[in-house]
Formats: structure tokens, C-alpha cells, sequence
């Protein structure tokens, strides 16, 4: 599956990118599999999902828990818990 990942606040400063296509293994169905597939991608996206428990998700513009689904997904957005505008 292709996916816009994209990278909100401090996530974006630690991966040290805004967003990027990401072809996800069939294997990875939910927002939660995706940040651990995401974090074995590197020492900068460990460093960004160190905590995923602070981290924020959206599918497609819609907020969701780290249960979510990822089925018809385009895209998902990555952020803390509070950001400015």
C-alpha cells in the first residue's frame, strides 16, 4: 500500500522532513503498526516515535486512535499532542 506520510511540530524536526511516500507492507493495517514499521526505518524516526504515546494521528484529515485501521487510506499525518499555529 502507498501512503503520504506526513510530519507535523517537533515529529518533522526529528525525522527532518515535512512528508514523503512510503509503500507500507501488507502486513501493517493499523496507525500503531505503522509507527513501528515507521521507527525501524531508522535512528531519526526512533528518536521522532521514541514516545508514540504522545504522538497524534490523522487518516486522511480525520483525528484517530493508534487502533485505526489504516484500509483506504491515502494519507496519514504524524504530530504532538499540541501544536501552534
Amino acid at each position: 500500500m502507498q501512503l503520504t506520510v506526513r510530519y507535523f511540530a517537533w515529529v518533522r524536526e526529528r525525522i527532518g522532513k515535512s512528508d514523503e511516500v512510503v509503500d507500507v507492507p501488507n502486513t501493517v493495517t493499523t496507525v500503531e503498526g505503522l509507527i513501528a514499521w515507521l521507527t525501524a526505518r531508522g535512528v531519526e524516526y526512533e528518536h521522532a516515535f521514541g514516545n508514540a504515546k504522545l504522538i497524534r494521528a490523522a487518516i486522511d484529515q480525520t483525528h484517530v486512535k493508534a487502533a485505526a485501521s489504516l484500509e483506504g487510506a491515502r494519507e496519514v499525518a504524524f504530530f504532538p499532542p499540541v501544536t501552534g499555529g
